[in-house]
């Protein structure tokens, strides 16, 4: 037997993302149906650093990057490594991954981040204010750490890169670093983002989010399985958590998965070079987590994140897809990573892993599909998912509506490749 649901607008993915659409969507007085197999809020959205992060404006493919790419994803202690016996599988990925690295495509995709990032912690603020998270959000600022003299140096000009495109920042001293955070360690010094915000408790806010959009959005926990368009809208087929075959019969379907997004998108009738980067972390419950804001000790590539209740230690990169078991080497190097600026810590309390999905241009997806207006894509937002989902909320509610967005969103049209 076949449940058959119809709906005017259904939302594949229940993440930051998918549940900021559905929020935006539904405030407009229009009809949503959310799907996802997990519970809301439940994936990479729940594990992250929890930073509004408005300053990350450079891709994560730069001539940098690009120069030290084979050292990079072949020594597996790197903040950026690939999963063992994932190469062959992610080689297309990384072929488009160096272009992407080149100088001007990398200067083309910065611009284009920091077009899409603008007012993001402005957004983030009145959607809170929205849901009652307001208590939730934290204005103390965000701090890169550098361990060495050398590191100090070498950030000066990726500062003055960054503050070109507007973006507010000081290297600042090792007694000022001591002033604004008097647990950390003796270091040369920092990079200063002030007017930057985090989240207190990711896995709070999200289910507030959750609670605000279900008011009025339904919910089917489910696994799609096909996408088929017909004369009349969309067809969505697959089973749901109770192994019941379901069919959803909507007029616009926003594919909003995350990760799990390239098989939908292909269905939609768009090839998109979508790949998952594994993400980690670990948490230590303490009453006061030793930091009064996220600071990244940039070496590294992780974040150490003052939550509620808890420090978590939340980042690097693993590429490797969806179906490979957590590494314990990874969980291994990001303990020692922790350890390494504080070195009493200890066991953790938790480790979690998740999927991000990784872009090759580190630009999300976002926009019409090439084959018709009924399926707009939403994914793909890398590293700075939460950051950019009130945005891409917004987006995708003038798409729906049949209204110009604010913003050109020309270079994250799903056919760009």
């Amino acid at each position: 037997m076949v449940q058959h649901i119809s709906s005017d607008i259904a939302v594949i993915g229940a993440g930051v993302v998918g549940l900021a659409i559905a929020e935006s969507l539904v405030a407009e007085g229009l009809e949503v149906l959310l799907i996802d197999p997990n519970p809301p809020g439940s994936g990479a959205s729940y594990g992250n650093a929890g930073t509004i992060a408005d300053y990350a404006v450079l891709p994560v493919g730069t001539p940098a990057v690009l120069r030290n790419l084979p050292a990079l994803l072949f020594n597996r202690n790197s903040p950026l490594a690939i999963r063992p016996g994932a190469f062959l599988s992610l080689a297309p990925w990384l072929a488009r991954f160096a272009r992407q690295s080149l100088p001007g495509a990398a200067a083309r995709n910065g611009q284009a981040i920091t077009a899409l990032l603008s007012d993001a912690r402005d957004l983030w603020h009145e959607l809170a204010a929205r849901i009652g998270g307001l208590d939730l959000i934290e204005q103390q600022g965000c701090l890169y750490l550098y361990e060495t003299e050398k590191a100090l140096r070498g950030a000066e000009a990726d500062m003055a890169h960054r503050r070109s495109l507007g973006v507010e920042v000081e290297l600042i001293s090792s007694r000022d670093l001591a002033h604004l955070e008097p647990g950390l360690p003796d270091l040369p010094g920092a990079a200063f983002f002030p007017g930057a915000s985090f989240l207190s408790d990711p896995g709070a806010m999200l289910h507030r989010l959750a609670q605000s959009a279900l008011q009025y959005a339904g919910l089917l926990t489910a696994e799609v399985q096909t996408l088929t368009r017909q004369f009349d809208g969309i067809i969505l087929d697959g089973v749901s958590a109770d192994e019941t075959s379901f069919r959803v019969h909507a007029k616009r379907v926003i594919i909003a998965a995350g990760a799990h997004s390239r098989p939908f998108a292909k269905m939609a009738g768009d090839d998109v070079p979508l790949d998952t980067e594994r993400g980690y972390h670990l948490e230590w419950d303490m009453d006061q987590p030793r930091l009064n804001r996220p600071a990244c000790p940039t070496a590294r590539g992780f974040y150490l994140c003052p939550m509620t209740g808890r420090l978590r230690a939340a980042g690097t990169v693993e590429l490797g897809g969806l179906t490979a078991p957590p590494s314990q080497h990874r969980l291994d190097r990001l303990l020692q990573g922790a350890r390494a600026i504080f070195p009493d810590l200890p066991e953790p309390s938790a480790a979690w892993m998740g999927f991000r999905p990784s872009m090759p241009d580190s630009l999300p997806v976002i926009g019409p599909s090439t084959q018709g207006p009924e399926v707009i894509h939403a994914f793909g937002h890398g590293h700075i998912g939460l950051t950019l989902a009130p945005i891409t909320a917004r987006i995708v509610t003038d798409l729906v509506q049949g209204r110009p967005p604010e913003r050109d969103i020309a270079a994250f049209r799903p056919g760009r490749f």
